[in-house]
C-alpha cells in the first residue's frame, strides 16, 4: 500500500487516535516531511530524517522553542538511512553511502554530500538501507536479498561494516533477508537486528525475526531456514535449521519489523530500561493486517526475547492503516520519537505529567 504522495497536514494527523500505555503522552514533534523514514540525532539536538520514495533528507531544527523542518539534501536516490557521529551525517542511498561534515553548523546552507562508498548493489528489491554506527566506531550497512526469496550471491543478504571513510569494508554476517533496523545492546554491546521474513508462503509463517550477532561469520538462515525452525520449501532441501543461527525472538508474521532501539533513558519507568523498542510497519499482503505499531521486546538474562507487548497502537483501523511507523529514536531527555512515512510526520512520546514533559 503506497503512502499518499504528499504529507498529511498537521490537523489531519491521526494523533488523537493513537494509544500509549497509562502515564505516557504522545504529540506531533514535526510534520510535513514526505515519506519520513529513518531517524538520527545530532549533537546539537537536530533530528535528521531519511526517506525512501522521495529524494530528500530532512533536518528538524529547534529554534527559539519552535521546531522547523528544513530540506537538508535533495536529488538523492532512496536516501533511507541516516547516521550521525562527531558532527558528520552519513546518508545511505540505494547503492552508495555519503557524508556531510559539520552538518549542524551549516543547516541553512548545507554542502552537497560527499560519497565515501559506492560499491553497493543497485537492486531495487530490498535495496533501501538502514545504517548505524557501532560501539567499535564503524559504520554498519546491510544489503538485502534482491527479491522475495532468492538464492543470492555473495553481495546480498548480509550486513557489512566499514571505516568512516569507506575503507576496510568487511562482511560480518550472512543469511539476512532484509534488515531495516538494528542497535547494540547497552550492556553486552551485541548487535541486534530486525529481519523481514519472506512472502507468499502462507499468511502466518514465517514470522519476522529479532536476531543477535554473537560472532563475526554467523549465518542467519535466509533463504534456507525461516524463523529458526522452518526449512524453506524452495531452497531448504537437504538443509537443517540447526546449521544456522536461530533468532532470539519472533516478531509476528509479515509484520514488517523495521526500526529498533534499546531504551537507555531515565524518563520512562524502570521496566523499559534496556528493552528493545521496535517499529512494525505492518503487513501489506495479509488478509488480517498485523503490525502498524510500536512494540516493546523485553529480554531474558541470556539475551533472548522474554516478551513482546504493545506500546504505541491505533495506526490500524478497520483493517486499514491510517499511519505506518518506521523508526524510533531516543532523545537526550529520554523521550522517544517515532517516524510515520504514511503521514510524513514524527511523533514524540513522553512519560509523566504533560505540563513538564511538553518542554523540549
Amino acid at each position: 500500500m503506497a503512502p499518499p504522495p504528499i504529507p498529511a497536514a498537521p490537523d489531519k494527523l491521526p494523533t488523537a487516535k493513537l494509544k500509549v500505555p497509562a502515564g505516557f503522552n504522545i504529540e506531533v514533534y514535526a510534520a510535513g516531511m514526505a515519506n519520513a523514514r529513518s531517524l538520527a540525532l545530532g549533537d546539537k539536538g537536530t533530528v535528521f530524517v531519511g526517506s525512501r520514495l522521495v529524494d530528500k533528507v530532512y533536518a528538524i531544527v529547534n529554534k527559539d522553542g519552535k521546531r522547523e523542518v528544513k530540506v537538508l539534501a535533495s536529488g538523492l536516490y532512496r536516501p533511507n538511512g541516516v547516521a550521525f557521529k562527531d558532527g558528520t551525517l552519513y546518508i545511505a542511498e540505494l547503492s552508495r553511502i555519503s557524508k556531510i561534515e559539520k552538518v549542524e553548523d551549516n543547516l541553512d546552507n548545507p554542502p552537497k554530500p560527499t560519497v565515501i562508498f559506492d560499491k553497493l548493489p543497485k537492486d531495487e528489491a530490498h535495496g533501501w538501507k538502514f545504517i548505524a554506527i557501532g560501539p567499535d566506531n564503524k559504520l554498519y550497512a546491510p544489503v538485502g536479498q534482491p527479491g522475495n526469496n532468492v538464492l543470492n550471491d555473495d553481495e546480498h543478504g548480509l550486513i557489512r561494516r566499514m571505516n568512516f571513510d569507506g575503507s576496510d569494508a568487511e562482511v560480518i554476517v550472512r543469511g539476512v533477508r532484509h534488515t531495516v533496523g538494528f542497535d547494540w545492546h547497552p550492556e553486552t554491546k551485541q548487535l541486534y537486528f530486525t529481519d523481514n521474513g519472506r512472502d507468499w508462503m502462507s499468511e502466518d509463517v514465517p514470522e519476522d525475526e529479532l536476531n543477535r550477532i554473537t560472532k563475526v561469520g554467523e549465518h542467519f538462515g535466509a533463504p534456507f531456514c525461516l524463523q529458526g525452525n522452518i526449512v524453506d520449501p524452495e531452497f531448504g532441501w537437504g538443509k537443517s535449521c540447526s546449521e544456522y543461527t536461530a533468532p532470539v525472538g519472533l516478531l509476528g508474521p509479515h509484520s514488517a519489523a523495521l526500526g529498533m532501539r534499546f531504551y537507555t533513558g531515565n524518563m520512562f519507568p524502570k521496566a523499559y530500561k534496556n528493552a528493545a523498542i521496535i517499529a512494525r510497519h505492518g503487513s501489506w499482503n495479509r488478509s488480517n493486517k498485523v503490525g502498524g505499531d510500536v512494540v516493546i521486546a523485553k529480554l531474558n538474562k541470556d539475551g533472548t526475547m522474554k516478551s513482546m507487548e504493545p506500546f504505541l497502537t491505533g495506526f490500524l483501523e478497520d483493517n486499514k492503516y491510517i499511519g505506518r511507523p518506521v523508526d524510533v529514536l531516543q532523545m537526550k531527555d529520554g523521550s522517544l520519537l517515532v517516524s510515520d512515512d504514511y503521514n510524513g510526520a514524527v511523533y514524540r512520546i513522553t512519560y509523566g505529567k504533560p505540563k513538564t514533559a511538553g518542554k523540549s
